[in-house]
């Protein structure tokens, strides 16, 4: 609906918009990596259901939202913000025992299908983001260790239901 609504003022009033389809964009202290990984720490169950994911740094997903700007149009431009790998919550979940020397409670099976995105065309424009997933595992590793602050709003990437 969101989308639309953009769409719909933008061909109506002929206002260049970029629309950005994110998923997902992690920092230390929010993210689909920071759930994992607080599971992991919490000894709690991680559910491996959705099979596997794409991430984004937060500052890189930003950095290519702006050069976005370049791209806006009317009717709107379109484009996938997301890291190019393919991640595994399994894992993932078992590096970020690795890292955080936990043992790792694994749940549910992987299914066939997943929330991803082909994020080729973002690629093309902007390049890899700078911020390499390993990079970001050790940043949210470590935060987690030290005890820092989360903001407390899990992303339920593992909802298959498309309740958030």
């Amino acid at each position: 609906g969101r989308e639309r609504m953009f769409e719909h003022f933008s061909r109506t009033l002929e206002i260049p918009v970029s629309v950005i389809r994110l998923n997902y964009a992690c920092e230390p202290r929010y993210g689909v990596l920071v759930d994992i990984a607080q599971r992991v720490w919490n000894n709690e169950p991680v559910d491996v259901s959705m099979g596997f994911f794409n991430i984004i740094w937060q500052g890189d997903a930003n950095a290519m939202t702006i050069q976005s700007f370049d791209h806006a149009s009317t009717p709107p431009w379109f484009v996938n913000i997301t890291g190019p790998e393919r991640l595994s919550i399994r894992d993932t979940a078992q590096k970020f025992g690795e890292r955080l020397g936990r043992d790792v409670d694994l749940t549910g099976a992987e299914t066939d299908t997943a929330l991803l995105s082909d994020s080729s065309q973002a690629m093309g424009l902007f390049g890899r983001p700078r911020t390499e997933v390993e990079t970001l595992m050790g940043w949210i590793a470590e935060w987690i260790r030290r005890g820092g602050e989360n903001l407390g709003k899990p992303t339920k990437f593992e909802s298959r239901d498309g309740k958030f």
